[in-house]
């Protein structure tokens, strides 16, 4: 579950995400529409830990992403807009590479 309850995030007198609220249960699938400086990709990198919000609370699965960032990061994934990616590796070599790093097994 997520739990977004007011956030903000200014950058000096720049306000990309100003007072957002939302709720996703356990099983929603969701996504973000708005237009360039919506603030959607600010949102995200709040989510995923990238950055705390200026104010506001994020939970994701009862855990403050602020406080608990490590834990959050553990289990959560997020795929970002530009992927970073090996031109020579093959796609499983690179997913066992990406698993290994993040210390998941039985990849093959």
């Amino acid at each position: 579950m997520i739990q977004a309850e007011n956030i903000t995030k200014h950058f000096g007198h720049i306000h990309a995400v100003n007072g957002v609220s939302f709720t996703v249960e356990k099983g929603e699938i969701v996504g973000f529409l708005g237009p360039n400086g919506a603030g959607k990709t600010t949102t995200m990198r709040i989510l995923a830990c990238f950055m705390p919000p200026t104010t506001g609370v994020v939970k994701i699965g009862g855990l403050d992403v602020t406080r608990h960032s490590l834990h959050v990061r553990r289990n959560i994934g997020y795929s970002l807009e530009k992927a970073s990616l090996y031109p020579d590796m093959r796609v499983l070599p690179f997913l066992r590479f990406v698993g290994e790093v993040k210390g998941i097994g039985g990849l093959g």
